[in-house]
């Protein structure tokens, strides 16, 4: 678990699609269902070490963009928390993780270094949030989502990563009353997270300092493969 913590850490303040490595690692050592619990609690301490790093460098006009569609994502992530069995939904989320890797790698290919104004379009928005509410509820994999439609709006890494930390302190605290109420989360949680803080924090601290020393040339290339290996951990 404190390996988990240090790269949750480190995904929070770098690259925001590693922390599902982190979840997999929670569901190795706990039921599926109780480490999504589990796992938030950590996600959140890390939300707050990433804010602290980033707070004067989110993208307000990004996340307000996304967070109304982020709701309807977390009531269906919660609807299917109940039908669906965990080791199969954790395999789709990471199949069209996977398959929106391909879709940017393509994206890119065909446009050079010319930026795209699809993110901007409310379809795309919507589609983003809901996807993101979703995969955050059910597999706690919303990083990659996040990931991904961040890099197609071509916004500079510090604000990439502040915009990213400021989203999920947002999206992980509304998450909290709906892991009480399907009963996934405990005091016990709390306390976990407060003895995997310092972790927490030493893996924020190595991925804001690596980010400084990162070009943004390679920062992108860096997200593009950080949610390639996170599609791979939920797949596996």
């Amino acid at each position: 678990m404190a390996v988990a913590a240090l790269v949750i850490g480190y995904s929070k303040t770098a690259l925001g699609g590693l922390a599902v490595v982190a979840v997999a690692i929670f569901a190795t050592i706990l039921p599926a269902r109780q480490s999504t619990a589990a796992i938030l609690a950590v996600l959140i301490v890390g939300d707050l070490v990433a804010v602290w790093h980033y707070r004067r460098d989110a993208d307000w006009a990004i996340v307000r963009r996304l967070l109304p569609a982020v709701l309807p994502g977390l009531a269906l992530g919660s609807v299917f928390l109940g039908l669906v069995d965990d080791s199969t939904l954790r395999r789709s989320i990471g199949g069209i993780l996977l398959a929106l890797v391909l879709l940017q790698l393509w994206v890119k290919w065909r446009a050079g270094e010319q930026s795209s104004s699809l993110h901007e379009r409310p379809a795309a928005a919507w589609a983003a949030g809901t996807g993101a509410g979703f995969a955050t509820m059910t597999a706690n994999a919303a990083g990659a989502v996040m990931t991904l439609y961040l890099s197609a709006s071509g916004i500079d890494k510090r604000r990439f990563v502040g915009t990213n930390a400021w989203f999920f302190l947002i999206v992980n605290l509304v998450k909290v009353p709906f892991s009480v109420g399907l009963g996934l989360m405990h005091w016990r949680d709390v306390g976990r997270a407060g003895l995997l803080a310092p972790a927490v924090l030493v893996g924020g601290l190595l991925g804001y300092a690596t980010v400084r020393r990162m070009s943004q040339r390679g920062f992108d290339v860096a997200v593009l493969v950080a949610s390639a290996v996170a599609a791979a951990a939920l797949l596996i």
